[in-house]
């Protein structure tokens, strides 16, 4: 299918326009839009997190835009042999979306998938819509599974791997989401989604209004942020990241750590010191200010005067998220509420998508 070769600039640059003319259109009519977005809870938060998604769903959320944040815990399963924690890491995911200003309420709903049954029920009329062929061929899958295996977190490539993307399908569908905040890494789910999509409306609305919108990708704008070690992307699993939990000498004892090169002069070169560039670039999204000019301001004030005005940068960012951690850590309760909530607001849009399916597909009796 032309919509899984994302190898092809055709295909990505069609991504691209999409995702800039929603962008123009979802400031000016943020009702016409249902934002599905989330996490894998295998962890508490980090940086790059922060950074990369969580500021921007605030701001989304903030526009009015009926927004679901889904915490995908079956998705563990699929590349994670163990399970003891995804409840506590549940929790913990909730208290971070929280302390960085997302407001569950009448236009934000956070749920844990396991508790919305009526959406999993997609799932096997969805995968008679694509073939083995297509999700073999996903690279983001092969990439996943690649990395499960050389991490140590999977002995064996259990099937789920490879039906991932339609259980993502699952997730953005029931809810009729039509907007997906993501990096280019996660393309191929969304053109997977938009094929299920349409096959559906076409095989079984033929002589009715279509049951799922074709939902279209909102590119990240935010740089990939590297982790401490200068090589990969920041991930817990590499020990390379400073938690949204972490303190403030935590975080300066980290970045005292962080790799940067043997050169004294401080300069912003993605390419040719790319440990450095990533180091100023968080200090520029903790300021606002380009990566250029902070460069230009430490100087030759080398690796030492760099961190330090990271870690202060850094900290003074994190001051008012990790002050609302704390209370929030304290009142378990208040967090199991919202989950509840969320899930019981779910599975109300996931029950009236499944009549429409089953209606679509001759099934009501």
């Amino acid at each position: 299918m032309a919509d899984l070769d994302l190898d092809t600039n055709k295909t990505f640059a069609a991504a691209v326009e999409r995702s800039k003319k929603l962008e123009e259109d979802i400031v000016k009519n943020p009702k016409k839009y249902r934002v599905l977005t989330g996490d894998r809870p295998t962890g508490r938060l980090h940086i790059g997190h922060y950074f990369g998604s969580l500021k921007n769903r605030v701001k989304l959320s903030k526009l009015g835009i009926p927004t679901m944040i889904l915490i995908a815990d079956y998705q563990v399963l699929t590349d994670h042999d163990a399970y003891s924690e995804i409840s506590q890491n549940t929790k913990q995911l909730v208290i971070d979306y929280l302390a960085c200003g997302i407001e569950p309420g009448e236009n934000t709903i956070i749920y844990p998938h396991s508790y919305v049954p009526e959406c999993n029920q997609l799932m096997l009329p969805f995968l008679t819509l694509v073939t083995s062929a297509e999700l073999e061929r996903n690279p983001t899958v092969k990439e996943e599974i690649q990395s499960a295996l050389e991490n140590g977190k999977v002995k064996t490539i259990n099937a789920g791997m490879l039906t991932y993307p339609v259980h993502q399908a699952c997730d953005i569908l029931f809810c009729k989401g039509n907007v997906v905040p993501v990096g280019k890494d996660q393309l191929p789910h969304i053109e997977l989604t938009r094929t299920i999509a349409r096959k559906f409306n076409e095989k079984y609305c033929k002589d009715r209004e279509p049951v799922f919108p074709l939902p279209d990708a909102l590119l990240s704008k935010t740089p990939s942020i590297l982790g401490l070690d200068g090589s990969q992307k920041m991930s817990k699993s590499r020990g390379n990241a400073i938690m949204l939990s972490a303190s403030e000498d935590e975080t300066a004892k980290l970045i005292k750590k962080a790799k940067t090169d043997g050169e004294r002069y401080i300069s912003y070169d993605p390419v040719k010191r790319p440990e450095v560039a990533n180091l100023l670039m968080l200090i520029s999204l903790c300021t606002g200010e380009e990566p250029e000019a902070v460069a230009a301001r430490i100087g030759d004030g080398g690796g030492g005067m760099l961190k330090k005005m990271l870690t202060e940068a850094l900290n003074e960012e994190l001051r008012p998220v990790r002050a609302r951690r704390a209370e929030l850590e304290k009142d378990m309760d208040y967090i199991r509420s919202v989950l509840r909530d969320g899930a019981e607001r779910a599975r109300a849009l996931a029950v009236k998508t499944l009549d429409e399916v089953r209606s679509a597909m001759n099934m009501v009796i």
